[in-house]
């Protein structure tokens, strides 16, 4: 049992003995969510929508992309729900565990008065968040202050 605990350090440990001192690992960077981040930063939406549902077009299995251009959708004037609400189940179709898919799909879900589908992803995020997670505590928030206004 001990030797294979050991082992088990080592080779954790095994790749980054492997590495000079000095050298640093490659990060890579995307630049449409570099972009995309600013805009949305900026609240620019007509430019987020355009720049993201440019990236969609070219790689459509990007579940950012898709939870962004969503996002940015939501936050525009005017906003399209259905396109919304496609955008964000695609986002978690590619990646059941997106975290940021389930925040938006839920307060998406407020926004239309689906207090029971917002509180399913807040009970998703729950499962997938090992630690609190600020995705969880967000929606969490959400739905208390959706459920405190008068009716």
């Amino acid at each position: 049992m001990k030797a294979s605990i050991l082992l088990f350090a080592a080779l954790l440990l095994a790749p980054a003995a492997a590495l000079p001192a000095d050298s640093q690992p490659v990060v890579r960077t995307d630049p449409v969510l570099e972009q995309a981040t600013k805009t949305i930063a900026a609240k620019d939406w007509p430019q987020a929508q355009a720049l993201l549902k440019d990236a969609i077009a070219r790689n459509p299995n990007n579940a950012d992309y898709h939870n962004l251009y969503a996002y940015s959708v939501r936050k525009g004037a005017n906003p399209d729900m259905s396109l919304v609400f496609q955008h964000y189940n695609e986002a978690l179709r590619l990646d059941p565990r997106h975290r940021g898919a389930h925040e938006y799909i839920g307060e998406a879900y407020l926004e239309v008065g689906n207090v029971a589908k917002a509180k399913e992803h807040l009970s998703s995020l729950d499962k997938i968040c090992f630690f609190p997670c600020t995705e969880f505590s967000d929606l969490k928030k959400a739905i208390s202050e959706y459920e405190a206004k008068p009716k």
